[in-house]
Formats: C-alpha cells, structure tokens, sequence
C-alpha cells in the first residue's frame, strides 16, 4: 500500500491499480492520475476538504466510484447532484481492495460562534489513520498517521497531545496550507518531536510524495 499527499489535506491510497481518495478539497491543484479511483471518503463538509468540482470530476471519471462521509457531507453534497453513503463512527466498510473503518463523530471546536460539524476520521486497512479536522484517537494501533498541523481550529500543544495519545510508527504533517514556510517548520518541528516520543519516525511531504506501507 502507498500513500500520497497532495495540497493541504487530499492524499491518495493505492494498491496496485486501484485507488482511494481521501478529502479532495478546494486547494487541490490537480490529481495527475485519475483513473482506477473506488471510492472518495470526505471527513466533513468544510470546501478545504469537500470540494464538489472535484469529486464531480473523479466520478465522471469512475462511475462506479463510492462516496462516502458523515451525514453533513450527504447533506452539503446534495444539492450539487453527488450520492454520498453516510458512515458513522464505528461502522467497517468494504471497498475492494480496502478496509475502511471510521471514528469520531464530530470537528473539533473552532469558536463558539462558529458550528459544530459532522466529521470522521478513517482507518485504512488498519494501518493508515486520518483524523479530518478532530484529535479523534482509534481503538487501534496506527502504523502510519496523517497529523493536522495547522488551521482555525488547531492549536500545536493540543496537535501535540493528539500525536503523543496515537503514538504512531510513522507520521506526517497534512492540513498545511493555512501556514507559512517558517510556520509549516515550526509546527512541523513540534510534531516531530510528540511523533519520536513514542518511538515513531516523522517524514514531510511535498505534494507528489508518497510513504510506502
């Protein structure tokens, strides 16, 4: 299995020839392959992470594609014509070649004036782990761990928590587009930092760049 990570938050799971895209979002450049794509997870509706133009275009290249989110997601992607299979914290879905299981239930705060929304986090094949916009930790041990870095919502001692609760084997930084060169470092630093505590290997990826499984 190989993970890819593009602008922000998107990243792509492959196995072979088949693929699985998580959070194509509206800082999403391009995606230079889109053939062999079975199923879109979004973790919340926010257009940094749901972007209609751009699952529209996934499924128009693979119909049989599954989209799948938590209800807020069905709710927003509604109107603009997308089906959207709404997953629950809890629940394991089976999109051949992958294993999803999903966890949390809601984002993470980012101001009283500001509301709550649905959100998951995805466990692939029980090794890859991406939490959305939460410091949602699963009931299992992660091999390798999408970490937020930066965003309204985040602050680093709490991301820093976040990354020391998982205690994962590999890390890297997503959610960074909101952060400057010297803030993605600085953060970035922070995380490394919480993900060698337990023992764990942190890597940056530029977008393009992969981790094998």
């Amino acid at each position: 299995m190989n993970v890819t990570k593009y602008e922000h938050s998107c990243m792509v799971v492959s196995k072979g020839s088949d693929r699985l895209v998580i959070d194509p979002g509206s800082f999403l450049a391009t995606l230079p392959d889109t053939s062999g794509v079975v199923a879109i997870v979004l973790t919340h509706e926010h257009a940094d992470h749901f972007s209609a133009d751009r699952v529209s275009q996934l499924v128009e290249a693979n119909p049989d594609a599954r989209v799948l989110g938590p209800q807020g997601v069905a709710d927003a992607a509604a109107a603009t014509g997308i089906e959207v299979e709404v997953v629950h914290a809890g629940e394991v879905v089976e999109v051949e070649p992958f294993t999803l299981r999903f966890f949390g239930e809601k984002h993470n705060v980012i101001h009283s004036s500001v509301p709550v929304i649905d959100n998951v986090g995805v466990l692939v094949d029980d090794e890859f782990f991406y939490p959305g916009d939460s410091y949602t930790v699963p009931d299992a041990e992660v091999e390798l761990l999408a970490a937020p870095v930066g965003g309204p919502w985040l602050k680093i001692g709490e991301a820093m928590d976040y990354v020391l609760a998982v205690k994962p084997r590999r890390a890297f930084p997503v959610h960074d587009m909101t952060l400057s060169v010297a803030g993605k470092k600085m953060q970035g630093d922070r995380l490394q930092w919480a993900t060698e505590q337990g023992g764990g290997e942190f890597t940056v990826l530029e977008p393009g760049e992969s981790i094998d499984l």
